[in-house]
């Protein structure tokens, strides 16, 4: 009778799917909640809306008047990017991005004077400047 070779087990291959994640409980990672993204979430101009209002707040302005001017206008700028990424149709979106390119003009304007006033250092107006023109671009081209 002719022997066979002992060929030593093979180990047991640990059964694993392609994706770990997969492997883990589904692709969703649960440690993360789920936040639904609404459509200004997904608009750059409401994001940089959102930097101008922390740049004007930062800014200090001493005259509470001009300070709650540009604090107004640069809440106003946030809320109509929000709304005008809501709105359905086109006109009705240029309509209030217009409206946020104006309060945007207006709450820069407002931290130039105060830097001008010596209410507020002249670094906040250039940062609030800066964000001022690239959001007014961006509200530009939401507008067209």
């Amino acid at each position: 009778m002719r022997e066979r070779a002992q060929v030593a087990p093979e180990p047991a291959q640990e059964s694993r799917p392609c994706h770990a994640s997969c492997a883990t409980g589904g692709m969703t990672d649960p440690t993360k909640p789920h936040v639904p993204l609404l459509p200004h979430h997904k608009l750059v101009a409401y994001g940089v809306a959102v930097e101008l209002l922390l740049a004007v707040k930062a800014a200090n302005i001493r005259d509470a008047k001009l300070r709650d001017e540009a604090v107004r206008a640069a809440k106003g700028t946030c809320l109509n990017c929000a709304e005008g990424a809501g709105r359905a149709s086109r006109a009705d979106k240029a309509r209030v991005f217009a409206i946020a390119r104006g309060e945007a003009v207006e709450a820069v304007a407002a931290v130039e004077i105060a830097a001008h006033a010596g209410d507020t250092a002249p670094e906040h107006a250039e940062r609030c400047v800066v964000l001022g023109h690239r959001l007014v671009a961006l509200l530009t081209g939401l507008i067209r």
